[in-house]
């Protein structure tokens, strides 16, 4: 019982940060005179502040936040804070041209999919989505790509040993200052900032460059690209606009799924140590290597128009590369018409995703390589002498045997109940689509579970609503990397328990 006033203290303070922070869509209903979108906007964050403050004069003298409490607030925040915020996209018109508002399921999974960064949509036509519709579905990407934590953190926490548990509770280890409350504020500053750099060189590039962004969509994408979101406010997402444009959004996808540890190293002048991060130098390896590969397979495809147009092939199939690499989910082609090795390889890339402590989903560089070096070591143990002293090195520094093998087996553990509830949801949607392909099937549940967004067709508004709650669990779980979804299970069947 003191556990859970514990959790609902916490979430509490997650309710009145977020509900704070929901204001500020309101700016855009009012510059654009879309006075019917200020009421479902509204309502949404006088809901978040009054369940947070009624939680808060409840529970304000509950105990101290512990490891598990924490887990729980994390994945229960990560699940409600998305069905609250459902309200917009169930009070206003996804289509300004029919009026046609969204079920009350469909507009869960879009919440589901903006809160986590995942980018599916119920929507065919962002054009015709209203502004302030656009703006919600940016924002609550932009805020849930730094984490709902790591905003309470920075808004409202004090310094102290819960702030750290609340911290590690949402998947995130890395500090940039013993302080954890500096180390999310620093965090947001650089956030912050480089979202304000992407806006600008949006912006210069739709002034100097044909087939640029307008100002509009210049501080959506760049909003949406850095934190590795992947909503757009156009029907062909990245197409349409030039290839300069589409570079720069690729460095700012690189650099959302870039460690924000790294980033401070970089932006304190450590350039060395910055390029020196395990998992920035294996994305770049796995980027310049994918990219290659990808193109080779596409420039095979004679129901692509590249013919020998090697520089084109490179062009788009390096943007989806990246794309996937980093989970962003923005696109610039048609991946449908692709053939079943390129979707599998883009696959296999969304399942890896990005470093650890960036904005990034899927199973992390940091676990790739674990698992790499852990296989080495292990192979080094198998054909060596009994005696041989050996130096398991991980991020430049010599790691204790002991600490070393609990690294590689939670590493192992995690991955492996990721790959579990892919096949899970491989199989659940395979059942539901029979028709389908089992590349199209499968690309789809790697693009949810590794919140990346990239879709061959099978996500609309129309599909089957058994695979929209099998997706919305897959990008649930894919956000909060499994281990907080067990523990909350795990504290639900302890409940039952002592009820029953």
């Amino acid at each position: 019982m003191s556990d859970l006033k514990t959790v609902l203290r916490d979430l509490s303070n997650i309710f009145i940060a977020v509900g704070a922070m929901s204001f500020i869509p309101l700016l855009v209903p009012i510059y654009y005179r879309e006075y019917y979108a200020i009421f479902p906007l509204l309502i949404t964050c006088l809901l978040f502040l009054q369940i947070g403050f009624l939680l808060f004069v409840l529970f304000q003298h509950a105990e101290v936040t512990n490891f598990k409490s924490a887990m729980v607030t994390a994945a229960l925040g990560w699940l409600f804070i998305p069905l609250i915020s459902a309200i917009p996209f169930l009070l206003m018109p996804y289509n300004q041209n029919s009026g046609a508002t969204m079920s009350a399921l469909s507009a869960f999974f879009e919440s589901m999919s903006g809160w986590t960064g995942t980018g599916l949509t119920m929507v065919d036509k962002e054009q015709l989505l209203p502004y302030s519709l656009q703006f919600w579905r940016t924002w609550i990407q932009w805020i849930g790509g730094v984490g709902v934590i790591v905003l309470t953190l920075s808004i409202l926490a004090r310094p102290g040993v819960g702030s750290f548990v609340l911290y590690r509770g949402e998947a995130r280890e890395k500090r940039t200052h013993p302080s954890i409350v500096s180390t999310v504020r620093t965090i947001w500053w650089i956030f912050l900032l480089y979202t304000i750099v992407g806006i600008i060189g949006l912006l210069l590039i739709c002034y100097i460059f044909p087939n640029g962004m307008s100002p509009w969509q210049s501080i959506n994408h760049a909003m949406t690209a850095l934190a590795t979101g992947g909503f757009s406010v156009t029907d062909k997402s990245i197409a349409g606009f030039g290839t300069i444009c589409q570079l720069f959004i690729v460095m700012l996808m690189f650099a959302g799924a870039i460690a924000f540890a790294a980033h401070y190293d970089l932006l304190k002048g450590r350039i060395r140590r910055f390029f020196s991060d395990p998992q920035m130098r294996l994305m770049i390896f796995i980027a310049f290597i994918g990219v290659i590969l990808l193109a080779l397979i596409n420039i095979n495809n004679q129901n692509l128009p590249y013919g020998n147009n090697i520089l084109l092939a490179i062009r788009d199939s390096g943007f989806q590369f990246v794309s996937a690499l980093t989970c962003t989910g923005l696109s610039t082609v048609d991946i449908s018409t692709w053939t079943e090795s390129a979707k599998l390889l883009l696959s296999l890339t969304m399942i890896i995703g990005g470093a650890a402590g960036s904005t990034a989903g899927g199973i992390k560089l940091f676990r790739a390589i674990l698992l790499f070096k852990g296989a080495g070591w292990r192979v080094k143990r198998s054909i060596s002498f009994s005696r041989r002293v050996f130096i398991r090195k991980f991020g430049g520094r010599c790691l204790p045997e002991k600490e070393a093998i609990d690294l590689v087996n939670e590493a192992a553990i995690v991955s492996f109940i990721w790959v579990l509830m892919l096949i899970t949801g491989f199989f659940v949607m395979a059942f539901i689509y029979p028709q389908q392909t089992i590349g199209n099937i499968f690309f789809e549940v790697c693009s949810a579970q590794g919140n990346v967004g990239l879709s061959i067709g099978l996500t609309t508004i129309l599909m089957d609503p058994i695979a929209k709650i099998m997706l919305i669990f897959n990008m649930w779980i894919g956000r909060l990397e499994i281990i907080p979804v067990i523990v909350l299970l795990r504290s639900l069947v302890g409940i039952k328990r002592n009820i029953f």
